[in-house]
């Protein structure tokens, strides 16, 4: 029995397929483990869910909330505008029963016998272990009600970027929300950064003041090993206590998959992006 994790899909249904028959995923053995953004920009994000979702109910994936896929569940509700991509999806029969599902998924899943903990962009550099689960829990619940239309338009900001900053239960979800989603940089103060998307070596030249959040100084100590997605110039990455695993695949690049237990990760090239750049 194998565990998996996966970083981001973002539609490319056909490179995920490659990929499991590369790993020889087994679904009555083995678990998959994905970092979040199973849709959007790809060409097959209504195929991504559906098979996701299939899986998730005979208990051989679990996936993580990410900035995507709140998107989409924003569109869903009228309150942005969809990606082209998801045209397809957003015209599905079955988009309220995808939406719903994709509703209860956790914002942070913790495996005690692991030591793993799975998010899409990280885990706050002001939170502990406890405060983290507190604030993943909370979120899941405001998105888990009957309508949460009403609590997406507040939850949506860029303020308050620092955790301390927090006044009310309002900025404590959107604090959270971007953390567990958004957030790549920080600034030397630990507020969040949401502009900067490139490798941290060549921000480095540009904007020195800007730290990854998993290096910065004022982190608190969390025992467990966090597993995250979401930054595609980052590539794989690990780092101390860290595994990056978004290795661009909508961009050309590859998807990869990480035996949790052995460590060893594995990439599938994404082709149908490849061809598109030289076609």
């Amino acid at each position: 029995m194998g565990t998996y994790v996966i970083g981001d899909i973002q539609g490319c249904y056909e490179p995920l397929r490659r990929l499991l028959d590369k790993i020889d995923f087994d679904p009555q053995q083995d678990q998959l483990w994905f970092a979040g953004d199973l849709v959007n920009r790809g060409k097959h994000s209504l195929e991504t869910l559906r098979f996701v979702r299939a899986l998730s109910l005979e208990n051989a994936a679990l996936s993580v909330l990410g900035n995507h896929d709140i998107s989409l569940i924003a569109a869903a509700y009228g309150l942005l505008e969809p990606h082209k991509s998801l045209r397809k999806l957003m015209d599905a029969p079955d988009l309220f029963e995808l939406i719903d599902w994709l509703c209860r998924r956790p914002f942070m899943y913790t495996d005690d016998t692991k030591q793993a903990i799975l998010v899409h962009a990280g885990v706050s550099p002001e939170w502990d272990l406890a405060t983290a689960q507190t604030q993943a829990r909370r979120l899941e619940q405001a998105l888990q009600q009957k309508n949460p239309k009403a609590w997406l338009e507040m939850a949506y900001g860029n303020k308050p970027s620092a955790w301390r900053a927090c006044q009310t239960q309002e900025d404590q979800d959107r604090y959270s929300l971007n953390a567990f989603t958004r957030m790549r940089f920080c600034f030397p103060d630990a507020s969040l950064e949401f502009q900067q998307k490139l490798n941290p070596s060549e921000v480095s030249q540009s904007q020195p003041e800007l730290i990854p959040w998993f290096r910065h100084p004022k982190r608190l100590p969390i025992p467990y090993t966090i597993l995250f997605g979401h930054w595609s110039t980052l590539g794989y990455y690990q780092e101390h206590n860290v595994i990056a695993l978004d290795t661009g695949c909508v961009w050309g690049g590859t998807l990869t998959a990480l035996n949790i237990d052995t460590k060893n990760s594995i990439g599938q090239a994404c082709h149908e992006y490849e061809r598109r750049e030289k076609g």
